[in-house]
């Protein structure tokens, strides 16, 4: 394994100080936050205070006034609404909670999970057509659609209404949807930027109940928006951080059935409920479902209201991560046979392999497990066909979504950001396209060893 290049943070023995003497800080918590950029007395005490007063009104939301009223009216009319998540937890969690609040309102709704195998990510035809067959008038993305250019304009030909709300990053051309509400989005004025999808479609609550208190909508959602900020590696300051504290209070005594069939199964029902149990614990069962073919099980978790049912579903979630775990394992136990057979890999800057029949559903996790072991960015592709399908994972400083925009040449289609992506390209481009990953890693380190790196708060003295 690769060792990592310690990057430690500068010292600013003033912002310490006041930190200190102002908050009543332990010289070391005040060393910690000014070296994580939480310098300013006022941002630090927000940043401890996690009082639902920091969190932001919902119509600061471009978008968020016309989807509050296309809601409220489709509801008035006894239309039926469609919630169009993602297989992810964020995508699960944003759909439930969604779908949770319209039935409540006594909405004719239902919930639309596309197939990670089968259809991938994001809106698509035959689902859209499909929706609509189904008496579906009113369409809302939670977790997705923010790049759906055609099949909102698809959608809206067809007849439907479509509201995005979505928290991924935007291109230059927005869906003409009758709201588009993302934080990210240009001319968006919304202070905080790094809300999870769950985060928007929960603000998309708040904003439909308008008047009712912060405390009680957290009461009722907080526990599951916890769960899908914390899996989605969202930053777990500003409102996330208020979200997620007040969530996992919440969580500890959670009245959902599923989540606490959950708890039960995985012997946390007697233990304390962090971001670590969710992230490392809870998230890879309920995520397994999505990965394997059938998040629909994860959503009837979060849906359910018998206790039994629950039950039965929360053993299925840990019987599909054993199997997602089985899978995992075979693959990285293959992959690390054959770079033991042949060393020259590890040499190089970059790995891209390829196997036949590979889990699309796990070679992204088993990309991550690479590519910290070795230490350089990593895309694993699985072949089915003619037809090749990867994912890949990165280290920080090595852009990953720009070594595949230097490929896209190479690529049917791409897609991610700079740490993780997502890449289909016909099976006869395989070699051509390992090679122009490995050009570009080569010319991104000026021929330099490419180290991975490790953030520093502060050294300590020893005692």
């Amino acid at each position: 394994m690769k060792k990592k290049k310690w990057i430690v943070s500068g010292e600013n023995p003033r912002a310490c100080a006041e930190l200190s003497g102002q908050l009543g800080l332990a010289p070391l918590a005040a060393r910690v936050l000014a070296a994580r950029g939480i310098a300013d007395v006022p941002d630090a005490a927000a940043y401890l205070d996690c009082s639902l007063s920091h969190l932001h009104d919902p119509f600061l939301l471009a978008g968020m006034d016309d989807a509050v009223r296309e809601v409220r009216a489709s509801i008035e009319r006894g239309e039926k609404i469609a919630v169009y998540g993602d297989y992810d937890v964020d995508g699960v969690t944003a759909t439930c909670i969604l779908i949770r609040y319209l039935r409540a309102q006594g909405a004719e709704c239902v919930y639309y999970i596309p197939d990670r195998l089968g259809e991938g990510y994001g809106l698509n035809e035959v689902a859209i057509r499909a929706l609509y067959e189904d008496g579906c008038r009113l369409l809302i993305t939670v977790d997705s659609g923010i790049t759906a250019v055609e099949e909102v304009a698809l959608a809206r030909a067809l007849g439907m209404r479509v509201i995005v709300t979505d928290h991924h990053e935007c291109k230059n051309i927005l869906p003409q949807a009758v709201a588009v509400i993302n934080p990210r989005r240009e001319g968006c004025g919304y202070p905080f930027k790094e809300l999870a999808g769950v985060g928007v479609a929960f603000k998309l609550i708040c904003a439909l109940e308008r008047g009712r208190s912060m405390e009680s909508l957290l009461e009722k959602y907080g526990d599951i928006v916890a769960v899908g900020t914390i899996a989605d590696v969202m930053p777990l300051t500003g409102e996330n951080r208020v979200i997620v504290t007040n969530g996992l209070n919440r969580l500890r005594q959670t009245e959902n059935p599923g989540l606490r069939a959950l708890i039960r199964k995985l012997g946390l029902d007697d233990k304390p409920l962090t971001s670590n149990s969710v992230s490392f614990v809870m998230a890879p069962r309920i995520n397994a479902a999505g990965r394997l073919g059938g998040a629909a099980v994860a959503a009837r978790l979060f849906l359910t209201c018998d206790d039994t049912e629950a039950q039965e579903l929360a053993e299925q979630l840990c019987e599909l991560n054993r199997m997602r775990q089985e899978a995992e394992n075979c693959i990285y136990e293959e992959i690390k046979a054959r770079i033991e057979a042949q060393p020259d890999l590890v040499r190089r800057k970059s790995l891209v392999l390829w196997g036949e029949s590979w889990h699309n559903g796990v070679i992204g996790i088993v990309a991550s497990r690479l590519c910290d072991r070795y230490g350089v960015p990593c895309v694993l592709i699985s072949l089915s066909g003619d037809l090749a399908k990867g994912s890949g994972r990165s280290i920080k400083g090595f852009n990953l979504y720009a070594a595949l925009e230097h490929c896209a040449p190479l690529l049917e289609k791409y897609g991610g950001h700079e740490l993780a992506v997502g890449l289909s390209l016909s099976r006869a481009r395989l070699e051509e396209f390992a090679e122009a990953m490995e050009d570009f890693a080569e010319h991104a380190s000026a021929g330099e060893e490419i180290v991975p790196s490790l953030q520093i708060d502060c050294r300590l003295a020893p005692t």
